[in-house]
């Protein structure tokens, strides 16, 4: 492994190289040997190439983030613990049904932003789904007879169907429908930020609104082209092909570096309750001062290597750590290092001198007489 990657400028130019080498090896595999390729899906299929590449780069630079490197590293040692296998399998589970399928996390701040999430994520990976299947060959339809079509999956035939079936007409408007989930979820958006004060205050074009004219244009050329063929007798259908077709290659290639790239990891969140979900007796962890549990073994020690990594580990000076503490503990130590309590000297009921040279009273201590005595401090 080493010596291939002395043969590229860096490990993300290989982790590419390799991307790249995989697709067309699946699509020579779809195409048999590449005699089914559709050159009407060439502008398609060069922009997933750039896709493809474009997606790479960006998830290397976040997976050298110490912090993201820190829960792979993690999440790669807890699937190879046995004692962790029911532990493990369980937490993937709930996190694929409530995060991934239902998206609970977004119908917790209100139904109808869940709704126009919902509609979007899954439009989109539906979208993705069938266009890639199409533009690299992995999918096509063979005729059987006049009457019956058979999905060809990889080269191998699978499901038949009749020509004029309901379930046909289901898969040839697979993009219409994933199209219209998109676009219904777009407009609610475009909706919500148009009247939520709000949100208006700290959303920006580039990054909020950009994304979402983006969809708009791709879903509104698609449909279009859609009813020029089958209502409109393919009027201007050229043009409006040339034009979703532009619309799909900007977005593709605009899609690894803008606010959508977390649709592609977002399936990376079920690493977050695998690792540190706190279950007590298991690996929970008691605050070194106070005692009290309050989070569990994995999540300290990778709080630790994380700020160790960035050279801001806030080691105390007795050897232990801040994250060693709960919260409670550290707004405690917190306040006692400002009002300059750690360590107890001079006299005891005399104003305590914080590090600002403010006087406080010392919290309802006694007071001795001098407390309010400032002619000595004036004659010096």
């Amino acid at each position: 492994m080493n010596q291939l990657e002395r043969s590229f400028y860096s490990k993300t130019s290989m982790y590419a190289f390799i991307v790249v080498l995989v697709l067309i090896f699946t699509m020579w595999i779809g195409t048999k040997q590449f005699t089914h390729v559709d050159m009407m899906l060439f502008g398609y299929l060069i922009s997933s190439f750039v896709f493809a590449i474009g997606l790479t780069v960006r998830i290397c630079s976040w997976v050298i983030r110490p912090a993201t490197h820190q829960v792979i590293k993690r999440t790669i040692k807890n699937l190879k613990t046995r004692k962790r296998q029911k532990r493990n399998v369980k937490a993937i589970a709930k996190t694929l049904v409530d995060n991934i399928i239902f998206q609970k996390f977004i119908f917790k701040r209100g139904i109808y932003r869940g709704i126009q999430h919902w509609l979007v994520a899954w439009g989109c990976i539906g979208s993705f789904g069938i266009t890639f299947g199409l533009t690299f060959g992995w999918v096509h339809f063979s005729l059987v007879d006049p009457e019956t079509y058979q999905i060809v999956v990889f080269g191998i035939p699978t499901l038949q169907m009749a020509a004029n079936g309901l379930f046909a007409e289901l898969v040839y408007n697979g993009l219409n429908i994933t199209a219209l989930m998109v676009l219904a979820g777009v407009v609610m958006m475009m909706i919500r930020r148009a009247k939520d004060k709000n949100v208006q205050v700290g959303q920006r074009f580039e990054f909020d609104l950009f994304p979402l004219y983006m969809l708009l244009a791709v879903t509104v050329s698609g449909l279009v082209l859609t009813l020029s063929y089958k209502f409109m007798g393919g009027y201007m259908h050229q043009y409006l092909t040339l034009i979703h077709q532009v619309t799909v290659v900007i977005f593709l290639v605009y899609f690894p570096f803008g606010k959508l790239f977390h649709l592609p990891i977002r399936p990376l969140a079920a690493a977050v309750p695998m690792n540190y979900q706190e279950q007590l007796q298991v690996d929970t962890r008691p605050c070194k001062k106070c005692g009290t549990s309050y989070s569990s073994d994995d999540q300290i020690d990778d709080v630790k290597d994380i700020l160790g990594a960035q050279a801001f580990d806030l080691q105390l000076k007795d050897g232990s750590y801040l994250a060693d503490y709960c919260p409670s503990c550290r707004r405690r130590m917190r306040v006692m290092s400002q009002l300059n309590l750690e360590n107890a000297a001079g006299n005891p009921f005399g104003p305590i001198q914080t590090n600002n040279g403010i006087h406080i009273p010392g919290f309802g201590r006694k007071r001795t007489e001098d407390f309010y005595d400032r002619t000595n401090e004036g004659e010096k």
